[in-house]
């Protein structure tokens, strides 16, 4: 699977170069929700990672809905003494006998079509899990929460060309099934505060851009997934739209690397964005780069109905990283690179299973 591959593990060691402190979490429990996601099974296997080249003794919770699924996920680590599986939703509240030291909530519906056909879950998944996992950390101590949010909080931007700072609030059509995602994210931020300020909880907020890498699922419908997809059954890339929109992007090891300096060095109270300044490229863009890597044509397909109703029709969405970038974060990989890491891992992975 992915923790044994040459490429992967170049990532994995990448991130512990580059993250300052991860020591802070040696003999720690970290909690970490949507444990198969893409962001959040790196995240695992990066901890992990810590463990097997620094020697720490970080007690690493790998929790999702599915038991099954987390167990082929981290079937490398899954007679390790540090690793351990939690089969919880975290819309229900979590009663469990281990205590946590930090919480990584990454758990939530994240791929567009699930906007559409659960968007109760996905406001709950949000909402509920944050609510849940920090009253279970008011109630048995914890040193930091970090809340995954996303970029689509910002909504889509009055201004034109301007980047969106943490400050920034643009326009969100609350009557449309789409603004479940973005809302929803909104909520749980501002909930996340409030425990700062009533309980004195120490959170922290990251705010991914649009992320791409090689840990996405079988579920997801984003457009550079399916055109990674495409590549991996050997066909053309298949686009549904002019996908004129621009958007800031961040590869999956960026974006751990990031999440965890948030987690060690970011402020309480505060959010951050991670975004690559280097990656701000339109969806047609990515399907051209996709396909030049690949040797492969673009075509044209009619979206479903599902499938329009799920777009984010924001013609420009991008984040302002400065403020991450101080706490001495810097990305890595720009676009092309991702892609060609992401593919190259893929189709190796996929070969041997």
């Amino acid at each position: 699977m992915f923790y044994n591959n040459r490429i992967y593990r170049e990532d994995l060691k990448y991130i512990f170069r580059t993250v300052n402190s991860l020591d802070k979490l040696n003999n720690c429990n970290v909690l970490v929700t949507g444990a198969s996601g893409l962001i959040g099974s790196l995240l695992v296997d990066e901890l992990m990672f810590c463990n097997e080249i620094g020697k720490f003794g970080i007690n690493v919770f790998a929790l999702g809905r599915n038991k099954l699924t987390l167990e082929k996920r981290f079937k490398t680590h899954y007679n390790n003494k540090y690793f351990h599986i939690i089969q919880h939703d975290v819309s229900y509240p979590l009663d469990c006998s281990y205590k946590f030291d930090y919480i990584i909530h990454a758990a939530s519906n994240a791929y567009p079509q699930a906007f559409i056909t659960d968007p109760v879950g996905t406001v709950m998944g949000n909402v509920s899990g944050v609510y849940n996992l920090l009253e279970y950390s008011r109630k048995n101590g914890l040193k930091r929460f970090l809340f995954v949010s996303s970029g689509e909080v910002y909504g889509e931007g009055i201004e034109d060309n301007i980047e969106f700072d943490e400050k920034y609030s643009g326009y969100v059509d609350n009557t449309n099934i789409r603004a479940c995602y973005p809302n929803a994210k909104r909520t749980a931020e501002t909930l996340c505060v409030a425990y700062t300020h009533q309980y004195g909880i120490e959170t922290v907020i990251a705010r991914p851009c649009h992320v791409y890498g090689p840990t996405f699922t079988s579920k997801d419908n984003r457009a550079s997934f399916q055109f990674i997809k495409n590549i991996i059954n050997n066909e053309d890339i298949v686009m549904k739209s002019k996908g004129l929109q621009i958007r800031s992007y961040c590869y999956t090891s960026d974006c751990v690397s990031g999440i965890l300096t948030i987690l060690l060095h970011g402020e309480t109270g505060n959010a951050y964005n991670i975004a690559n300044k280097e990656s701000i490229v339109s969806i047609r863009e990515i399907a051209e780069i996709i396909a030049e890597i690949a040797g492969k044509k673009i075509i044209t397909e009619l979206p479903s109905e599902i499938e329009k109703m799920s777009y984010n029709h924001s013609t420009r969405s991008v984040l302002n990283a400065n403020k991450l970038e101080s706490l001495g974060w810097e990305p890595q990989f720009d676009m092309r690179t991702g892609l060609e890491r992401t593919i190259n891992i893929v189709k190796q992975v996929y070969n041997q299973m």
